[in-house]
Formats: C-alpha cells, structure tokens, sequence
C-alpha cells in the first residue's frame, strides 16, 4: 500500500478546503438571489449543452458524477418545475431520454450572473490570472486519465 507523501496530503487538504470554501460561497449567493442549488444549474448547463441530442440519466450521472439516487430526486425536482421534459427512448422505448426546456434555459441563463460573480469572488480575487491558469492545468491533471 502506497502513502502519500505530506506533500501531497497537505495538497489534498487544501484542495479540500478550497473546494468547500468556494463551494460555500457559490451556493451562498444563489440562495440570497432566490435560485435554487448549484446542482440544478450544472445538470441545465449539461443537457443545454448537448442541443438537440437528449441525455439518458445514466450519460449525465456520469457527466456530473452524482449518485444514481440524488440524481433521481433532482430530476424529479427540475421536471416538476418544467425546467427539463423526460422522454422515452426511440431506440428501446424503455430508456428515458433528458433534455432542456425553454423555461429550463431561461432560468439557467438567469443564475449565470450570480453564479459568475460568485465564482470570481471565490476564486478570481484571490488569484492573478496566470496564477488562475496555472491552478487550472494543475488540478486538469487530477481528473484527466493518462494515456
């Protein structure tokens, strides 16, 4: 069993905490603004996203890596509001398919000023934008698979 260096769990930390902190404030602001969570956002701007091709759950569960059952109760949630309409699939007639409704990509471009200020208050006061493109390759590195 491989241990990590205290480099790289003080990386891991710090990843960590700065995650939750700009998390907090993302969510923060969107919650003062009357939108609803971030997550709601994410799974608009995915099946906007795709355009005319529909999403099956299983391609946006992997996409935003929720768990099968939160991603159950979210859709849910956006249907009921009329952000996303469900749809069965042509190829099996068994298969749901996703997509964005034109209410759905009203309120997301709606959230998106919040969203983009609270993400330049998170993240974008606290860095140069060479320091902001740096920390972007380094964590691509985390999350891109190697050849």
């Amino acid at each position: 069993m491989a241990v990590p260096s205290e480099s790289v769990v003080r990386a891991w930390t710090r990843l960590e905490r700065a995650h939750r902190a700009a998390l907090t404030t993302v969510e923060s602001r969107l919650k003062e603004a009357g939108f609803p969570p971030l997550a709601w956002y994410d799974v608009l701007l995915e099946l906007e996203s795709a355009g005319e091709r529909r999403l099956r759950p299983f391609e946006l569960q992997k996409a935003m890596l929720f768990t099968q059952y939160n991603l159950s109760r979210l859709i849910d949630r956006l249907e009921a509001q009329g952000y996303i309409v469900r749809t069965a699939s042509e190829d099996d007639g068994r298969g749901q398919m996703l997509a964005i409704t034109a209410k759905g990509r009203a309120v997301r471009r709606k959230i998106w000023p919040v969203y983009a200020a609270a993400i330049e208050a998170a993240v974008g006061t606290h860095l140069s934008p060479f320091e902001a493109r740096t920390l972007a390759d380094l964590l691509e590195k985390l999350y891109t698979p190697r050849a």
